[in-house]
């Protein structure tokens, strides 16, 4: 009986143990989640806003479209600003994929620190190349090669490691100057090295305005395009038009 009732409290301790780490789990989300507000006059006063919000454009009809329109529904305004930085961050990242994705399928590289890598214009072979990873031998020249794709696979663990301590590292940087710091728009991170935007009024200029829904556009046209390359280089045939 003493086993039994002993047996019982460890197994009432265990929950109770799963059930905190769980309520801290989900509190710690929900600060991240865009807020919600009540009633129905802050649900119209959102769906205006919406239609409003910086990027929704001709081609929707100067609407937000149904999915996002349902997404942002009963959210704060800071929710728009959030998915405005989400999509303009994927943008980017989808941009500079369609070029990486080109140049690889193409066979176009690039010397490596002017080094023994071979993979240099259109002649990846070398006798002499730099090792990428001593433990599973791969070197440049390998990558250079290889499919778009395979190439992805050939990279190490401590070289996905190093990339994500970067976009870890660059995340915290954005979220500290989106967030903590005034007048920025989304996007807008303190990185110009060209300094197309410096002393630019981002919100009023006509001109920035117009160079800000471009790159938004570009940005859409370039994640649906690498979507498709990829599916395509997965799965043979899946896009039935010219591709790299």
């Amino acid at each position: 009986i003493r086993s039994r009732s002993s047996a019982q409290r460890n197994n009432n301790s265990s929950k109770m143990k799963t059930a905190a780490c769980l309520a801290a789990i989900l509190g710690s989300a929900a600060a991240f989640a865009p807020a919600a507000q009540s009633g129905k006059a802050s649900t119209a006063l959102a769906a205006s806003s919406i239609d409003d919000a910086f990027g929704v454009s001709i081609e929707t009809g100067n609407k937000c479209p149904p999915l996002g329109s349902w997404i942002l529904e009963d959210t704060s305004p800071d929710a728009i600003k959030w998915f405005q930085n989400a999509e303009l961050k994927h943008g980017r990242i989808a941009m500079v994929a369609t070029i990486g994705f080109m140049v690889q399928k193409f066979g176009v590289h690039f010397p490596l620190y002017l080094g023994p890598t071979g993979s240099n214009a259109f002649h990846p072979a070398s006798d002499q190349a730099w090792l990428l990873s001593s433990s599973s031998g791969v070197t440049f020249s390998d990558i250079a090669a290889a499919a778009p794709l395979d190439a992805i696979q050939m990279v190490p663990a401590a070289g996905w490691l190093q990339i994500f301590f970067v976009a870890g590292w660059f995340e915290c940087v954005a979220f500290d100057r989106q967030w903590n710091q005034e007048g920025r728009v989304p996007g807008d991170y303190g990185y110009d090295p060209l300094g197309f935007t410096k002393g630019k009024d981002m919100e009023n200029d006509e001109k920035m305005k117009s160079l800000r829904l471009k790159e938004i556009k570009n940005g859409r046209v370039a994640m649906m395009t690498i979507a498709a390359w990829v599916s395509n280089e997965a799965i043979p045939g899946a896009l039935p038009v010219w591709h790299p």
